[in-house]
């Protein structure tokens, strides 16, 4: 016998992953942790981690916690809330969390990323300064604030 599901089997598992990127998507600012979304499809926790991983390139919670990132990023840029309001907006419940995640993902702590940003993206429609202000995963480091530097293709 193999190890690896049936393809049929594999493809429901993809969908049903994809609803819990889904709901994390929608349900980002709600209290959620990996136990919930997998009891939701009926996988256990650990499962779920392996496989939204193995799927998608990141954890539930790392995907969730980016999301939040995100969505936070977007509010900052505004400028009408400051980050403890933000940081609630979007979430979380500590904000030392939230700090220290914003700059791993960012580069730099939501105070300064909202002095920055305000200058940055002034006079930009708020559809450009969500893509040009959008983390990029490197593969080299942390998520950050910029562009992933360009790879040489394997013609090998």
């Amino acid at each position: 016998m193999s190890d690896k599901p049936a393809p049929s089997q594999h493809l429901r598992d993809l969908a049903r992953l994809r609803r819990v990127r889904d709901r994390i998507d929608r349900e980002y600012a709600q209290p959620l942790d990996v136990e919930s979304l997998a009891n939701t499809i009926g996988m256990s926790a650990g499962h779920l981690s392996r496989q939204f991983k193995l799927a998608f390139g990141e954890s539930p919670y790392s995907y969730l916690m980016t999301r939040r990132i995100e969505r936070a990023m977007a509010l900052l840029r505004r400028g009408d809330l400051s980050v403890t309001e933000v940081c609630f907006t979007v979430g979380c419940a500590s904000l030392g969390t939230f700090s220290t995640r914003f700059n791993e993902l960012v580069g730099m702590s939501p105070g300064v990323y909202r002095r920055e940003a305000a200058l940055a993206t002034a006079g930009l429609p708020s559809c450009i300064a969500r893509q040009v202000t959008r983390p990029i995963r490197n593969r080299t480091r942390p998520i950050r604030n910029r562009e992933a530097p360009a790879t040489e293709p394997d013609l090998a």
